[in-house]
Formats: structure tokens, C-alpha cells, sequence
């Protein structure tokens, strides 16, 4: 009689905990500075860490490749970003103090965090190219849409108004403006920043009747 056979079972693969993601998180915001600086195209895992305190063995082992690494930087700081107008969104009491809050908002994100955003349009420019993109850059964004709904809808609540929009055309009209904006700032326009806020001014007196 044999002896019963030892199955051997798979060696699971190593568990990536929370410590793994803290790491995972301090790295990509260290890169951030790099990222927002060389774009997509010009950077590389190397590069990152040529311009950080971290080794390229130490990025390559938290991150897979450059796509991953890029991706998660820019999750990081969007998740930031989704919260920027809720507080004022809240509190405001009445249309034009939620006016001047979101309005304000902008002005202040074009003008501190521009290296940021122009990556992250960076980086929804290559999803059109790039398939390991694209599921990423369609949640980023949704989450996007849905901040920008928030302050729409707490406008309608203000006034008692319906402005007709759909939540991905509200975006649009946002995120094009901002777009074209920043494209000014970054090629030192100096009404970039106020030429924004008026345009949006503008757009949200009209979509809420409150044009002259």
C-alpha cells in the first residue's frame, strides 16, 4: 500500500495590505511634482525616481509600470479635487453667495494647481490611445460630473429654477471652459483666471435666468 500523495496547494500570491497602500500612496504623491512637471510622454519610472528621494527599484516595486503609477498619482489627487466645492455647496444660503464661492474655487484652483490639471488632461487625452486608460480616466471623470452636478442642483435649489440640463452637459460646459482656460494660464494670459470666472458667471446667470 502506497503511501497517500501530498497535494501540494498553490502558493498564494503575497498580500498587499494596508501598509502596501500607504506606501503605494506616499509614493504617488511624491511623484506628483514630476508628473505634472514632464507629462506623460517625457516620463518614465526612472525619471520619477531620478527626481525624488526614491530609488527606481522602489517605485518599480510598488508599481507596475509608468501607466500605474500615473494613474494612481492622479486618482490621489482628483479624489482631492471632487470635494473642492461641497463645503461652499452646503453652506451657501443664497444664489450669490454660492456664486462667489464656485467662482472663487476656480479662480484659486487654476491659478495654484495648474501643473496638476494639465496632467490629468494629459492623461484623458492618452486614454483616447492608450486602452489601460480608459477605465480609470471614465471614473475620474464621473466623479468629476457628479461634483459639478452638486453645485448645479444646490443653484436650482437656491432659486427654484430647472435649468435643463443633463449632468454629463453640465460637465461639458464646466470642463471646457476650464480646459481652455488653463491652455491661457499655462501660455501666461493674464486674464486667463478672470476671463474664467466671468465666462462661468455668465453661463450659470443664464442657465438660471438671472441674465440682465
Amino acid at each position: 500500500m502506497t503511501a497517500p500523495q501530498v497535494t501540494q496547494a498553490k502558493k498564494a500570491p503575497p498580500v498587499r495590505d494596508d501598509k502596501f497602500a500607504a506606501r503605494r500612496a506616499e509614493l504617488s504623491e511624491a511623484a506628483l511634482t514630476t508628473l505634472a512637471a514632464l507629462g506623460y510622454a517625457r516620463t518614465s519610472l526612472r525619471e520619477i525616481a531620478q527626481n525624488s528621494a526614491f530609488s527606481h527599484g522602489v517605485l518599480h516595486y510598488y508599481f507596475s509600470d509608468k501607466v500605474d503609477l500615473i494613474v494612481c498619482s492622479v486618482r490621489q489627487y482628483k479624489a482631492r479635487c471632487v470635494t473642492r466645492y461641497d463645503q461652499v455647496t452646503v453652506e451657501a444660503q443664497s444664489y450669490d453667495e454660492l456664486l462667489t464661492g464656485f467662482l472663487d474655487g476656480l479662480a484659486d484652483t487654476l491659478r495654484r494647481e495648474a501643473p496638476m490639471h494639465r496632467l490629468w488632461y494629459d492623461l484623458r487625452a492618452q486614454a483616447l490611445f492608450e486602452e489601460a486608460f480608459r477605465g480609470d480616466v471614465m471614473d475620474i471623470d464621473q466623479s468629476l460630473e457628479s461634483m459639478i452636478w452638486r453645485v448645479i442642483s444646490r443653484f436650482a435649489e437656491l432659486t427654484g429654477t430647472s435649468h435643463g440640463l443633463s449632468p454629463r452637459a453640465a460637465y461639458a460646459l464646466f470642463d471646457g471652459l476650464f480646459q481652455q482656460a488653463l491652455l491661457r494660464h499655462l501660455s501666461g494670459d493674464a486674464q486667463a483666471v478672470p476671463s474664467l470666472q466671468a465666462q462661468a458667471r455668465q453661463a450659470i446667470d443664464h442657465l438660471f435666468s438671472r441674465s440682465l
